[in-house]
């Protein structure tokens, strides 16, 4: 049974940051899966963050480029997302997602079939 568990959520002042991960088990071949991060915040639709696949190709959404960084690390079955200069906009329910296997990375919640519970995210002063 594919099982997802995010862990590293809290709550940061402005400007602080959180480092996310996202251990995957239940499954073979970690690695060929593409992962991504979603995120939704209260009243609002759930929106992606950012997608990684297996050769390591990344895509960030706009509203995070250049402060959060996606990363994975196979051995462990463990998806990270590094959040820097947080801002009170990105507060919400972050969650990970696991999608085909040797796919182009993917920002679009469609292409994702697994899901874990989530992982709280509160930036506020």
């Amino acid at each position: 049974q594919v099982r997802l568990v995010e862990s590293g959520g809290g709550s940061v002042q402005p400007g602080g940051s959180l480092t996310l991960s996202c251990v995957g088990s239940g499954y073979d071949d970690y690695a060929t899966y593409i992962m991504a991060w979603f995120r939704q915040a209260p009243g609002k639709e759930r929106e992606a963050v950012a997608g990684i696949n297996n050769g390591n190709s990344k895509r960030v959404a706009d509203s995070v480029k250049g402060r959060f960084t996606i990363s994975r690390d196979n051995a462990k079955n463990t998806l990270y997302l590094q959040m820097h200069n947080l801002k009170p906009e990105d507060t919400g329910m972050y969650y990970c997602a696991r999608g085909g296997s040797w796919r182009p990375t993917s920002l679009n919640e469609r292409d994702f079939d697994y899901w874990g519970q989530g992982t709280q995210v509160t930036v506020s002063s």
